[in-house]
């Protein structure tokens, strides 16, 4: 038990390692280097469900959606390969 607590504590401790290292080298500006904030076009849709059980989608314009090139989101951005992967945002109504 005490060999699984260990590993878990060490695990916490590399992913939280591994964050605040993305999260400065997003905020430390370094001559020469990636752009800290990125832009990718998504294309929004709403579905709307029906009595019948069907659904009615309704594509809304592109739209630019701002995105921060990391692993993880940092100050209220999605990962700019996460929005990649995922240019049809579903809005449920």
């Amino acid at each position: 038990m005490k060999l699984v607590r260990q590993i878990v504590l060490i695990m916490f401790v590399i992913l939280a390692l591994v964050y605040a290292g993305d999260y400065l080298a997003l905020r430390i500006p370094i001559p020469k280097s990636r752009a800290a904030y990125g832009t990718v076009t998504v294309r929004p849709y709403y579905d709307v469900g029906l009595k019948s059980g069907k659904s009615d989608l309704y594509f809304l314009d592109p739209q630019q959606q701002t995105c921060v090139n990391s692993l993880f989101p940092h100050m209220g951005f999605t990962p700019c390969w996460y929005l990649k992967k995922h240019t049809h945002p579903r809005i449920a109504v």
